[in-house]
């Protein structure tokens, strides 16, 4: 079991288009996963963290399992919000085969909008938005979601409305160059900011990991959350 209070390398800050880690860098899914078997929780047995309807595809059924203790950190992280806003679930656990959608759909955008880059540019470049099946190298990825660690999350209002993010999640496929998606996007209100600021303030309070290019995208216990704390080994691997 990981040690909560042995101390944390600092999360990366002050991104730039050049040093941001995506999700397929060699560093990143070099990491090995020593799997720790924890459960997963279903969100639709609970009534503390809200979720939101089936993304992507109709009747997915699965995307509102997590694993146990990232639910927990979730109640944790809800609970030092301002009085009004609560964490609502976008997606959890994704299965492969969803991933796999996802990633062809985002790679055939980006190709479409430049026909003149290469393979490698366009597989870069939807990796800033999605995670790959099969890295570059041919080899078989672990992404984020499939390991029940990932989140995608955004605040609601005292009424289960969403609040003025930027963009809201639903809509990420039509950020054609992901300058809204980006956690410290400066296309958006400083409204849609401050709510910005105010949920990665609560996540990253109890121990989750941002990924850069997605405001929305949080994890805990898998290979990018192992990288950029400074871990040894992710302790969640593929959910069968």
């Amino acid at each position: 079991m990981i040690d909560e209070e042995r101390p944390m390398k600092v999360n990366r800050k002050g991104y730039t288009e050049q040093n941001v880690i995506l999700l397929a860098d060699p560093q990143v899914i070099s990491i090995p996963v020593i799997e720790n078997h924890e459960p997963l929780v279903d969100l639709k047995n609970q009534t503390v963290i809200a979720y939101g309807p089936s993304p992507e595809i109709p009747n997915n059924t699965d995307y509102t399992n997590v694993r146990q203790t990232v639910y927990k950190k979730l109640i944790k992280a809800q609970s030092v919000l301002p009085e009004g806003l609560k964490l609502c679930l976008y997606e959890g656990y994704r299965s492969f085969s969803l991933q796999e959608k996802l990633f062809k759909a985002r790679y055939l955008k980006v190709q479409n909008l430049h026909p003149e880059w290469s393979h490698d540019q366009i597989f870069e470049e939807t990796t800033k938005l999605v995670s790959p099946v099969i890295n570059r190298d041919g080899s078989k990825n672990i992404p984020p979601h499939a390991t029940g660690g990932a989140i995608d999350v955004y605040l609601i209002d005292e009424i289960g409305k969403p609040v003025d993010m930027g963009i809201q999640i639903k809509d990420w496929m039509e950020d054609t160059d992901g300058s809204l998606s980006q956690t410290d996007s400066h296309h958006i209100s400083a409204k849609a900011q401050y709510y910005r600021n105010i949920m990665s303030k609560a996540l990253s309070t109890v121990g989750f990991i941002n990924y850069p290019t997605e405001y929305w995208h949080w994890s805990y216990g898998d290979r990018y959350w192992a990288y950029q704390t400074g871990r040894s080994h992710a302790i969640y691997g593929v959910v069968e």
